[in-house]
């Protein structure tokens, strides 16, 4: 993985003390508060509903176990013993008492980790595929033109106040497992009919108020031109995209008022006076880059079958089935330590799961975890041998729910437990629907299903790609839930569609019910539930669901009249 040169420490060094002496001033009421806000914002500390919240950056979700580590010490001395993994690939800590953030980004700077433009109308943290360098359907590593990118957008004067916050992300692998085309620019690497490694480029996607998948841009980018041409994309956004109205500044809104063919020229027009400039990669330079992510000294093994080796232990054999993945080195796999455990916020892990899967990781795994935007944390290097050792030790620990893919590994924002700009809560939905469908093979029958679920409009938990995508909303001070139906991420990315009134709460986890059992009579063999909805259309699922009143417990009735 990278590793910080002078330089970088020097930069995050400077920050800090920057950023300490704009506390003390703050504190000593030398800056206002509304002076205040972009100098804390430009280190990640946002204020949420109870407290400060920061957030710090995981550059394409690739960490370090003494960066793990270190995220657990944070936990423990400076928060209430927890931390929160993101779709950004990032962690949240939601419990920071500001006088002491500079001390935190002083210990994170130990282990070579920062919060520099975790927010703000800049270039936010390039996300990846968690599987990058190991997945067996790779065409190449995507990580080392994803750490070029974070490079050269850090402390970018260019682009360090944007109309909105830009969101990057790269695949190098056939699947895409990085959701590219909801992002402001998407990346997939490429070889052309010559054999030459290139970008196919997108651009406009993205989710909140107006979701929009994004477009082809440019079917084949030589990778030599990767800065270039992003920066013409962002110089035609910084230049044209609107300020005067923050809920129509990104760039999607952008693209579709130009269309692609005009966007694309005017992109294209820029690029003139880019291409082939200083910002050219050479070989030199990515090699240099790519040095950071060989692999590690792997043995020469053989592909094992590891559920006959545990014959009869059905646990396991689920769990190979959800949470292992495929690997190009053979005698290997790719291991994901599941952080939706019933009862648990998806995506929160304690301090001691942290310092666990450290350990975890230097024991199995060379040292290295991945963050998914799923929101999970991944072991990419485990030896086959070892997994049903390493089942069990997870297992203890609470990190071996076998539902990678299934209902409850649902995605979910922070929602209004925590964030300002939620209407409604989201945790205590996820949590109601992973309690009433806490059946395993229950939801090993259903199969694959993305279930995510936002607070809010910004749509920080994927809804408008989820399987069933629960949104919530404010009506007259009450929090309601809208539900849409066939979203997909990935290769065959959609926007899910509204099937109706909203619900309240409690009547959550019997809509998720009917849904499922409209998919369950109406699928066709291995058919998605997003497959399934996208072929039916949300008429039949909204009859059903609609069709009685759904009580609250107690038998309440809620919004029966918009029901029946």
């Amino acid at each position: 993985m990278y590793q910080y040169d002078q330089y970088d420490h020097l930069i995050v060094r400077e920050r800090i003390a920057q950023y300490r002496d704009q506390v003390r001033r703050r504190l000593a009421d030398e800056l206002t508060e509304a002076e205040f806000v972009p100098l804390r914002l430009q280190n990640g500390l946002y204020m949420q509903r109870h407290a400060y919240m920061l957030r710090i950056a995981v550059p394409y979700g690739l960490l370090a176990s003494k960066q793990m580590r270190m995220f657990a010490h944070i936990a423990r001395k400076y928060d209430r013993g927890y931390g929160h993994f993101t779709t950004r690939q990032n962690i949240q800590f939601n419990w920071v008492e500001l006088e002491q953030t500079p001390d935190i980004l002083t210990d994170l700077a130990s282990v070579e980790m920062h919060a520099i433009q975790t927010s703000g109308n800049c270039i936010r943290n390039t996300t990846s595929d968690p599987y990058a360098g190991v997945a067996a359907d790779e065409i190449i590593d995507p990580r080392p033109y994803a750490e070029v990118l974070r490079q050269w957008s850090t402390f970018h004067p260019e682009f360090i106040a944007l109309p909105r916050k830009f969101k990057v992300a790269i695949n190098g692998a056939v699947e895409d497992r990085a959701a590219i085309a909801i992002h402001d620019i998407g990346l997939t690497v490429v070889r052309n009919e010559a054999g030459e490694i290139g970008f196919k480029f997108m651009a406009g996607g993205g989710m909140g108020r107006t979701p929009i998948i994004g477009s082809v841009i440019r079917d084949f980018l030589p990778w030599q031109h990767l800065l270039t041409y992003t920066e013409a994309v962002m110089r035609v956004y910084n230049q044209h995209g609107r300020r005067d109205n923050k809920y129509k500044a990104r760039i999607k809104i952008l693209l579709k008022a130009l269309g692609v063919e005009e966007f694309t020229r005017q992109v294209e027009a820029e690029w003139v006076d880019l291409k082939d400039g200083p910002e050219t990669l050479t070989i030199e330079e990515m090699q240099r880059v790519i040095d950071y992510f060989q692999p590690p000294a792997y043995k020469q093994l053989d592909d094992s079958d590891v559920v006959a080796a545990q014959a009869g232990n059905k646990a396991f054999a689920n769990w190979v089935n959800r949470n292992v993945k495929p690997h190009k080195q053979p005698g290997y796999a790719a291991v994901v330590l599941s952080l939706k455990k019933t009862g648990v916020p998806p995506g929160d892990a304690t301090a001691e799961q942290m310092d666990f899967m450290a350990d975890l990781a230097d024991r199995y795994s060379f040292g290295e975890l991945r963050v998914t935007h799923e929101q999970n944390v991944v072991l990419a290097d485990v030896e086959q041998s070892q997994l049903f050792a390493l089942w069990q030790e997870a297992k203890a620990h609470g990190l071996a729910t076998p539902n990678i893919g299934l209902l409850t590994d649902m995605i979910c924002c922070p929602g209004g437990d925590f964030c300002s700009l939620a209407n409604a809560k989201s945790l205590p939905i996820a949590a109601a629907i992973s309690e009433r469908f806490d059946n395993l093979d229950f939801q090993h029958d259903i199969g694959e299903i993305e279930l995510n679920i936002s607070g809010c409009i910004n749509a920080c938990g994927h809804h408008h790609v989820g399987s069933i995508g629960v949104l919530g909303v404010d009506k007259d001070g009450s929090e309601w839930y809208q539900v849409s139906i066939g979203g997909a991420q990935g290769n065959n990315a959609a926007i899910g569609k509204i099937i109706g009134p909203s619900f309240s709460a409690l009547q959550m986890p019997e809509v998720i019910d009917r849904l499922l059992k409209v998919y369950l009579r109406e699928r066709f063999e291995d058919e998605s539930f997003a497959d399934c909805a996208q072929r039916l259309g949300v008429a039949p699922f909204k009859e059903f669901v609609y069709a009685t009143p759904i009580a609250e417990k107690g038998g309440r009735l809620v919004g029966e009249d918009e029901y029946v």
